[in-house]
């Protein structure tokens, strides 16, 4: 009854992670078919349980619609065991699952719903992307709100939007272009940046966060089911590879290895949206860094000379820091809100 049930659990979350509007096609046979009929599935999840299909004559039908099929399992379980109390019970737990899922997917994400947290999806509810952001918008640099009440993919495509502005203002502070201040900031302090530049290098080639986020997981969940998510780019990095190390004539077997793909995805394939979520709140802070570091540090310390610290406990390194801290959150504000419509 357990493994039926946890069994039934899965197929009923899987239509969360894998919404049907992540494909590009409902056509009869495509997986977003396939998805939208596990989803439909749930006005009969109750009634399968009750009457599920029994074995006949040495035969068993079984259903092609996994959460349907997951349901007549839970009730085969149920007539073996055979007690009126326990089959009231398990209805009773999932009524209560299926409801949970709906609820994550309206983007109420309270009670039993909170499980959606832990999960990557492979769409982001507008509704999770706007508590997101302002959860950013209090605190640019991010907090734990953002890991423990807000779910992930969602999360993503707000910490997106703002990775984004933030290093335009520090692009505009540098002199620097927007795809390159992650992978400079690395050089003061070691930063998850390859997967933020991915995100940097589509906004700024015109798409929305969310479009740019929603790309890099879907990736990454194809990759954590064991596909390859764009064979033709594969292929033509390894012919890169090759190309680049031919160059070099005697070293080209060595260097061939080195230029070689080493993953399918910047992102861990079990937690990609968690994932991707702590690398761009890394990124911010990276844009800090380098913004920090290209700060007018004298004309600061000019601008603070007779500034009393009513504390008596700063110096006047740390004032200076607060006040360059204090102008990037500024701007990063204005900046974001000034962009708000490319959030979505």
């Amino acid at each position: 009854m357990a493994e039926q049930l946890t069994f039934l659990a899965a197929a009923a979350w899987r239509t969360y992670t894998h919404p049907a509007s992540a494909t590009p096609s409902l056509r009869v046979g495509s997986e977003g078919w396939r998805r939208a009929s596990d989803r439909t599935a749930f006005a009969s999840v109750l009634a399968v349980i009750r009457r599920p299909h029994l074995p006949h004559n040495g035969t068993l039908l079984q259903s092609y619609v996994i959460v349907e099929e997951a349901a007549h399992r839970v009730g085969r379980a149920l007539h073996a065991i055979g007690n009126q109390n326990l089959a009231e019970q398990i209805l009773a737990d999932v009524s209560a699952e299926l409801d949970a899922v709906e609820q994550a997917e309206r983007g109420d994400l309270s009670g039993r719903a909170r499980q959606a947290i832990a999960l990557t999806r492979a769409d982001a509810s507008p509704l999770q992307v706007a508590a997101a952001d302002v959860l950013l918008a209090d605190n640019p640099f991010g907090d734990s709100r953002l890991f423990t009440e807000v779910e992930p993919t969602a999360a993503a495509v707000a910490a997106a939007h703002w990775l984004h502005v933030a290093a335009t203002v520090t692009a505009r502070q540098t002199g620097l272009d927007p795809t390159q201040v992650l992978v400079e900031a690395d050089n003061i302090e070691a930063l998850p940046h390859e997967s933020p530049t991915v995100v940097l290098e589509h906004i700024t080639a015109g798409q929305t966060a969310r479009l740019a986020v929603l790309q890099l997981i879907a990736e990454a969940m194809v990759v954590a089911e064991g596909g390859i998510p764009d064979l033709d780019v594969l292929l033509a990095a390894v012919e890169s590879a090759y190309a680049r190390a031919e160059a070099f004539g005697e070293q080209a077997e060595e260097l061939r290895e080195a230029l070689m793909p080493r993953r399918l995805t910047p992102l861990d394939p079990t937690r990609p949206a968690t994932d991707l979520l702590e690398d761009l709140i890394a990124g911010i802070h990276g844009c800090w860094l380098l913004y920090r570091d290209y700060a007018d540090i004298e004309s600061d310390i000019v601008a603070l000379s007779g500034v009393d610290d009513p504390d008596g406990d700063s110096t006047g390194d740390e004032l200076v820091e607060e006040r360059i801290t204090t102008a990037f959150l500024d701007q990063i504000r204005v900046e974001a809100a000034s962009r708000h419509s490319e959030l979505l």
